[in-house]
């Protein structure tokens, strides 16, 4: 064979077998005596027939866009995480370590989202709502529980020291209230942290 095969040519300037074929029908390609395809003759023959418009324009190089450094940072973090080494600051993360930051990441973002789905994980903000309720009814029942109390424990400590030593239910709760709201105050200073 003198030149090349359909096949041979169709790759060579990267069209497919089918469009050689209907070239070839159309004569506009040069054929050796054995039938096989002079390539250089045929691409100067089809560079003067085809119509400039109609040709699929080589893609244009494109220039890389530069990565900010909080994504190359994220990346070393996430591979630091991990144990695995992290590109030095500035000198540039490779696309394998990019790659393995990815899908570490992807594979964290479904532990969690199947941790959500089994109910073992819950949403912050709602956790944060149903914390804060608690605390509020709790403080309100300690709030309200001298005036309930006081009658009682006034008439319990009447019987346990004597008619002598009365001790009044508006007295007792006065003090009752007083205590349990210092103990109050001191309960609302600790935050709770929930990071």
């Amino acid at each position: 064979m003198q030149g090349m095969s359909e096949r041979q040519y169709a790759a060579h300037v990267g069209l497919s077998r089918g469009a050689i074929q209907k070239a070839k029908a159309a004569g506009r390609l040069v054929l050796h005596e054995d039938g096989s395809i002079d390539a250089a003759a045929s691409d100067r023959l089809r560079a003067e027939a085809t119509d400039p418009s109609k040709t699929r324009k080589a893609p244009k190089e494109t220039k890389l866009k530069p990565v900010p450094e909080a994504a190359v940072s994220a990346v070393g973090d996430t591979l630091r995480e991990q144990g695995m080494a992290a590109p030095v600051t500035g000198g540039g993360t490779t696309f394998l370590q990019a790659k393995t930051a990815h899908e570490v990441l992807k594979a964290q973002e479904r532990r969690i989202r199947l941790a959500k789905l089994k109910g073992e994980l819950v949403d912050r903000a709602r956790a944060e709502t149903l914390m804060f309720r608690l605390a509020r009814d709790e403080r309100d029942a300690w709030v309200t529980w001298p005036a309930r109390v006081a009658a009682l424990m006034a008439s319990e400590l009447t019987v346990a020291l004597g008619d002598a030593c009365e001790v009044e239910a508006a007295q007792m709760q006065k003090v009752l209230e007083a205590h349990v709201r210092a103990q109050l105050d001191s309960l609302a200073e600790v935050r709770p942290g929930l990071g």
